[in-house]
Formats: structure tokens, sequence, C-alpha cells
């Protein structure tokens, strides 16, 4: 049976840790939120996640190119938006071990509220949600290099390596509210 990567943490330390870092998460998701408005033009509709997802080097250029200093910026200010990216993209490898590790004690945490396929399930995704920060990384980096110029052939790797990313994301946030939501089963629910 395979134990959940933070199966080592005492049960009494998993609900604060996972509060405090939940805090921390959703408080750096709102930064990184703000730094992508800026970015949203009608080449990139989602911001920086158009960027992670532009798959050719042909829709990266379109892309960064929508992202070009502005003749007329809005409050007269000159937002030089590739710097802005290279800020925002930095700033997420802070995020990434916080939203992964919320994730996967937000996971611990429903597991352990039930038994059999949904716990060992938990196990899995508990794994998946640490990957997905290490496949977080390995799409910045890839971004880094579009953005320095020096290779937009990395575009292909970073919408690879966002897309298994989110796919590794959904399903842990989607486990821990539904399991933290369903009601405590077997030998849990009579503690």
């Amino acid at each position: 049976k395979m134990k959940h990567p933070l199966d080592f943490i005492p049960d009494r330390v998993r609900r604060p840790l996972f509060l405090a870092l939940l805090v921390w998460t959703v408080g750096l998701f709102a930064v990184l939120q703000a730094l992508n408005r800026p970015l949203i033009t009608d080449a990139a509709p989602n911001g920086i996640v158009s960027f992670e997802l532009a798959r050719t080097p042909e829709k990266a250029r379109e892309v960064l190119a929508s992202w070009e200093p502005q003749s007329n910026p809005p409050l007269g200010f000159l937002l030089i938006k590739p710097y802005h990216v290279a800020f925002g993209l930095g700033l997420d490898y802070l995020f990434m071990p916080a939203y992964a590790i919320a994730i996967a004690l937000g996971v611990l945490l429903a597991m352990r509220r039930h038994k059999g396929w949904f716990a060992s399930l938990g196990a899995w995704l508990g794994w998946g949600s640490l990957a997905a920060a290490l496949f977080d990384a390995v799409e910045n980096y890839a971004l880094f290099r579009v953005l320095l110029g020096e290779g937009f052939r990395y575009s292909a790797a970073a919408a690879a390596s966002a897309t298994i990313k989110f796919g590794l994301i959904l399903p842990g946030l989607a486990y821990a509210l539904v399991g933290a939501l369903l009601p405590k089963s077997g030998k849990q629910a009579e503690k």
C-alpha cells in the first residue's frame, strides 16, 4: 500500500500547518493575479497562462509581441512587460512549494477521513501534488529561456509541463474538497 508523502507529519500539526500554508498560498496567488492583470491582451487573453500554453514558437512570439511597452501607458507608468513577466516567474518559485504542500496536506487531511479506494487514491494524489511543482519549475525554466530570446523551441516544453502541472493540481484540489465535504467513513466516523 502506497503511503502519502507527508504521512510523517504528526497528526496534531497537520491542520495548523495546512491552514498556515493555505493562507500563504492564497496571498501569493493574489499577488500573482495582480501581476497577471496587465499581461491580459488580445494575443494573451489569460495573461501568463496564455504564454505558458503557447505551444508553438509562433504563438509565443505573438504573446511576447503583445507585451511590448505601450506608447501611452495607463497612469503614466511605463510597464516593460517582459521584465514584469520575469518577476512573476521568479515569484512563482516561492508559490510552487506553497501550493504543492498545501494541496498535499489538504489531500492528506481528506484521505484520513475515509478508507478503502478513496484513501488509496489520496496517497497517489499527494505525490501528484508535489510532482506538479516540479513540472511547474521545468515550465518556468523553459519560459525564462523563451523570454530571454534563447530559443522559442522551449515553448513546447513549457506547454507540456504546464499541461501536466494543471493535470496534477486540479484532481488534488477536487479530492481535498470532496474528501472534506463527504461524511467520515468507517472507523474514522466512530472517533
